[in-house]
């Protein structure tokens, strides 16, 4: 009578040392990442089970590559660097390889690195903010591929994010600058379409007007690219208005840095003449003179667990889960209360 050998997976392996199936698999692949207590374990259950790894096998029945994709809007300043290092850091400690790519904040080059890297294999895809066409999140789920937002929380959203709540941080913000006493404010944003975190913090700005009794319209906006040349254009404008503004948030500590140089080439004292506020906490913020008031992102957390996240999901399918950090103002040398003159 012939019997059925059945052949040993991952699982029981797993099981028959008591550890998890991430810990087998980095056992295998890296062993050098794991203790000599753990491996001695996972390789005695391995000879027990008779369990053999068949890596080319895997790829093609379960798709799996151990990648997964990072798509960021820029790489041209280190808005993102600190979470990315982060992602991929953790990415390895799973066995994970990490491929990233560069949007430059357009969309449809977006939906064509997404579809180019799920066509080259990836196992999941890191995204940045909730906002895109709806076709490519049909796309991914057709594929089978798992995504996760990062840079962005919203608890109204149905897809999975590890993220912050951009209005809610910068309203965090805001509010401490209208409570020095300051009326005419001006914001140095990122393009608003397509990209939700810009927006968010531009709502921020004005829910904290709101609050304040006073009048949303009374905002100055400027919509320009990331970058500390295109922040200190900005700046100049603003500052060449008939009706100067007291206090500039800036999207980010890029812009912030940019306002702060062309402040410095105009003359025009920070904060005793006007307030520059940034976005994100980098260390460019700390370095720059006077050292930078902004919102503190945890970028490494950010990274560390979206990368715990995905890498669960791919080895043992846990479902992706909503996770909110939370960020904080950072008071330094560019804000103060407005002037009396």
């Amino acid at each position: 009578m012939n019997k059925t050998r059945i052949t040993p997976t991952l699982h029981d392996v797993a099981a028959k040392a008591g550890v998890s199936t991430a810990t087998v698999s980095r056992c295998l692949n890296f062993p050098d990442r794991v203790t000599e207590r753990t491996r001695n374990k996972v390789m005695a259950a391995v000879k027990v089970l008779g369990y053999s790894p068949n890596f080319g096998a895997k790829v093609m029945a379960a798709r799996r590559t151990n990648t997964i994709g990072a798509i960021i809007p820029t790489m041209e300043n280190a808005i993102f660097a600190r979470g990315l290092q982060a992602f991929q850091e953790e990415l390895r400690q799973h066995g994970f390889t990490m491929l990233v790519a560069s949007t430059s904040y357009s969309a449809d080059i977006e939906a064509e690195q997404i579809r180019a890297l799920v066509g080259r294999g990836a196992d999941a895809l890191l995204l940045i903010g909730h906002d895109r066409d709806p076709d490519i999140y049909e796309f991914l789920e057709t594929q089978g591929v798992p995504s996760l937002v990062t840079w962005a929380f919203d608890p109204n959203e149905t897809r999975p994010s590890v993220g912050f709540d951009n209005r809610a941080a910068m309203q965090s913000m805001a509010t401490e600058v209208l409570r020095l006493g300051h009326k005419k404010v001006a914001l140095i944003s990122a393009m608003t379409a397509r990209n939700d975190r810009a927006l968010e913090r531009c709502k921020g700005i004005q829910d904290a007007m709101v609050l304040a009794g006073q009048p949303t319209e009374d905002l100055k906006i400027i919509e320009t690219p990331y970058g500390i040349e295109e922040g200190a254009d900005a700046f100049k404008l603003l500052m060449q208005a008939p009706e100067k503004p007291t206090a500039v948030f800036c999207g980010n500590d890029v812009l912030a840095v940019g306002a702060l140089r062309q402040a410095r080439d105009m003359g025009i004292r920070v904060p005793d003449d006007v307030s520059i506020i940034g976005f994100d906490d980098i260390e460019l913020a700390q370095i720059a003179y006077p050292p930078l008031t902004t919102v503190h992102v945890p970028h490494r957390e950010m990274g560390q667990r979206a990368a715990i996240a995905l890498a669960a999901m791919v080895t043992d399918g846990v479902p992706l889960k909503s996770i909110e950090l939370s960020t904080h103002p950072v008071f330094r040398g560019t804000l103060g209360p407005v002037c009396a003159k």
